[in-house]
């Protein structure tokens, strides 16, 4: 079996952690359907049923630019703030100078800012939110290298006809991974192992 690495973006902060969001992972074994998705967050391991229809994704949205801004303001950050509907879920978006703090290494920080604001909403709305959180166009960013690292073990896996083990990835890059693999002919990916050590199998089709 083939073992890849993945580029690695700049290190800045320290990897931070968050306890307070159960986080339900990703991958096409489990949700992999759902668009864009990094951690499908669930509260106290739940996820909601219901239906959440555009005006309240928009308030979800708007509750967490609040959030955001209080952060930046308490940090000393400067950065416009976007709040937006996309894909059906609500996103919000921070584009400014010298963020990359706000991002951390292989966007640590950037997952830990989200869960936090992902349950600022919930205390609001009593609602778990998939709010999608961006700073400095970091996800976009790391969707091509993501895109370019499935694109090559593809063609390894075509050109060897053996399964190419990827490095570990967070459940945000592993879906960027699966989503790639998943639109190509002759290939599967699956995930495999535990978090922090989860990482995709890319393997010849059945």
């Amino acid at each position: 079996m083939t073992e890849t690495s993945i580029p690695r973006a700049e290190q800045s902060l320290d990897e931070e952690e968050t306890a307070t969001l159960a986080v339900d992972g990703d991958d096409t074994e489990d949700d992999d359907t759902e668009a864009d998705d990094d951690t499908d967050t669930a509260v106290s391991g739940a996820r909601s049923k219901k239906a959440v229809g555009e005006g309240d994704l928009f308030r979800q949205s708007e509750i967490a630019a609040d959030y955001v801004e209080g952060l930046l303001d308490i940090l000393d950050y400067d950065g416009d703030i976007d709040e937006l509907v996309s894909a059906g879920r609500p996103m919000v978006e921070v584009v400014g100078e010298r963020l990359q703090n706000l991002v951390g290494q292989r966007g640590a920080t950037l997952e830990a800012l989200q869960e936090l604001t992902r349950l600022a909403v919930f205390r609001q709305t009593g609602t778990p939110s998939r709010l999608l959180l961006d700073v400095g166009g970091y996800r976009a960013n790391r969707r091509k290298e993501l895109a370019a690292v499935a694109k090559n073990a593809v063609e390894k896996v075509k050109e060897y006809g053996e399964p190419v083990r990827l490095e570990a990835m967070s459940a945000f890059e592993r879906k960027c991974v699966h989503d790639v693999v998943n639109a190509m002919s002759g290939v599967a990916s699956e995930s495999e192992g535990v978090e922090p050590n989860r990482r995709i199998v890319v393997r010849p089709a059945d």
